[in-house]
This record gives structure tokens, sequence and C-alpha cells, in this order.
């Protein structure tokens, strides 16, 4: 196995889509949201087991989840989970590992990913991270994993590449970070667009420059921090960089500007599982296309996902196309074609119950 190749999982997110079982103090990375055993975080981790050392691991993720963190992953060392003070959103996080690993190893190649993304064509997953290392370890190089699209979201990036036979490596022509619908849907029918799946394959030689040529006061606030990183005094320097950093996500502002980004069309069985409409979609179903975790009696309901605390009997009649979830405090039904009400019902809840109710 190389020892130059890293992974960095992104970990910090709260997950609002996903109210109310992913809340602020437990987002949904922590929870077993396939109902396996497993959560999405150790799931993430075991994903990359046949592709670098354990030891070059890094989880990025908010101070207020270290413990969450090293409970679940008792593997890591501490120097391997880092701590933001307070989400910045990927720009920061990527460069705060990146600074960081390259101090440790100058010649490092980064697999970068969040930690709430299920894949389930694995070793198809292996097989494209290698060849993407491959390229990253000889040229200059951004890559990104794209996704053939199902549907016109607006929650994900989309990637317009130029064809060139049967390479599976394409050079980009244009990177548009979440359109609107209208333009979705363009993209959608022209046939040459691709999700982008949020994983990211470079050196960190080649991020280090996109950083400095493209978000050049993100990199000067990092870079101060040289001498700092894997010393007692990295916690320190963080929480005041961080303090002085823009929210901007690598998308917007590295990825869009540069001219050296590359995707691997990849068929890996990938979901982002950002809403109770993904999870639905990837699980297994009865015989009346429901998708249930729980103690669940169901009489004439169809087309339903039901996520409810074990210890509960749920009873439900007469249902047809709806979520059903409760989790610590909350208990939410809305009908799944209208799932994007979630984030007005997480705000009306933050209003006008209060904070512990996200």
């Amino acid at each position: 196995m190389d020892k130059n190749t890293f992974v960095v999982i992104m970990a910090g997110g709260i997950g609002s889509r996903f109210w109310p079982f992913s809340r602020t103090n437990f987002p949904k990375q922590f929870h077993d949201v396939l109902g396996i055993g497993e959560t999405m975080l150790q799931m993430t981790v075991k994903r990359f087991r046949d592709v670098c050392l354990p030891e070059n691991i890094f989880v990025v993720t908010n101070k207020d989840y270290e413990a969450l963190v090293k409970e679940q992953l008792p593997e890591l060392g501490s120097n391997q989970v880092l701590l933001e003070p307070v989400g910045r959103n990927t720009a920061p996080c990527i460069a705060y590992a990146s600074y960081k690993i390259a101090q440790l190893n100058p010649n490092a190649n980064l697999i970068v990913a969040p930690s709430d993304h299920v894949v389930l064509k694995e070793e198809a997953f292996t097989n494209v991270l290698q060849q993407a290392l491959s390229a990253a370890r000889k040229e200059d190089v951004l890559i990104t994993l794209g996704i053939t699209p199902s549907r016109p979201d607006t929650g994900y990036g989309y990637i317009q590449y130029i064809e060139n036979g049967t390479e599976t490596i394409k050079k980009v022509k244009t990177f548009t970070e979440k359109p609107n619908l209208e333009i979705a849907q363009m993209f959608l029918e022209s046939g040459d667009f691709v999700w982008n799946s949020g994983i990211f394959i470079w050196s960190a030689k080649s991020i280090l420059k996109a950083f400095r040529e493209h978000l050049p006061d993100m990199n000067e606030i990092f870079e101060e921090g040289s001498n700092i990183y894997n010393t007692p005094e990295e916690q320190n320097f963080i929480t005041r960089a961080y303090s002085q950093c823009r929210n901007v996500s690598i998308d917007y502002g590295i990825m869009e500007k540069v001219n050296n980004v590359y995707v691997v069309l990849s068929d890996i069985g990938w979901s982002d599982l950002g809403t109770w409409n993904s999870l639905y979609t990837i699980s297994d179903k009865d015989k009346d296309g429901n998708v249930v975790d729980g103690d669940v009696m169901l009489y004439d309901t169809k087309n339903c996902i039901i996520k409810t605390p074990k210890e509960r009997l749920v009873v439900l009649q007469g249902l047809e196309g709806f979520i059903v979830a409760e989790y610590d405090n909350v208990l939410m039904v809305c009908r799944i074609n209208e799932e994007q009400k979630v984030k007005e019902f997480t705000s009306d809840a933050k209003n006008k119950k209060g904070a512990n109710y996200i």
C-alpha cells in the first residue's frame, strides 16, 4: 500500500435536510442511518481500508463532535482528528487538512471525501480511486468523481466534460455549483453533464498551489502555521485561523476557477444521502414499497419511509407516500414529494420552539 496516500474525511456538517433524525448535537454521520449496525462515519472509514494505511486517515470535524468521533473511531490517534472551532464550509476544512498532511509528508496524495455518503459498489469505487490516484501522482491535476445524474437535482454541483473517446478520465469544460431547477433540467437533457460527487483526488502540492492562486487570502492564513501543524500549538493556531476565514466552498473557491480539473466517470452506486427521499430510493422495500426501520405495524400503507425508535411501537394506517420520522423529542410526518419543506420545519421549530428541537 502506498505510504504517500492519505484520506481526509469531512465530518463536520449538520445534515439539516435529514431532520429530525440529524440534529445539531448528533448529526447524521454519527447515526446508523441504514440500520446495519455501523454509522455513516464508520462505513466511510471502512470503505478506505484497501486504499491507504490506517495511520493515513484523517477526520475533520467540529470541536463539539470530538467525543463522538473518538468513540466511534477509537483506532484513530489524536493527531488524526482535526477539530474545527466553527464551520466555515469545505475550503477551510480542506486547506487545514492539506497543510497539516503536507507538513507530515510533502509528497502526499490526498483523497477528500464526505462522511455521510453511500457507495454500494465498493470494489468499483476502489478501482476508480486507484485510477485517479495514478493520474494525480504524475500530473498537476485536480480530480473529482462524476456520477451520471438521474434527475435535475438542484442540490448538487454539475460538471460538463469534454468527450475524449474511451478515456474515463475527462477534462472538465465547465463546473457549476448548485444550479436552479431550469438550468439543472437543461444539464440533464444535454447528456454531457455529471453530478459532482464531492469526492476529490489530488496531490498536496497541486491543491496547495490552487489555494495560492485562487484563494490567496485563505492560503496566507493557513500557510502561517506551516511550522505549527502537528505540534501542541496546532489547536490554538487553528482557532485563530478560523476566526479570520470567510465561508466558502471548495467548489466555488477553486474548482470553478482552475483549468486543470478532470472528472472520472464513476459507476459506484453513489448517493449523498442528503434527504429522506434519497434514503428511500436506495433502501430495500417491502411488498408495498415501504422502507421501515423500527417496531412498526402497517395497515393499508404504501410507499412510505418510516424511521422510529425501536423501543416504541408505532401503528400506521392509510398512509401513502409519507415520511414518518421520530428521534429524541421530535416526531415529523411529511409527504415525501414535499420534503423540501423540512428546511422550513427546522427554521420554524428553532424560532418558535427553541434550539433544543434542532
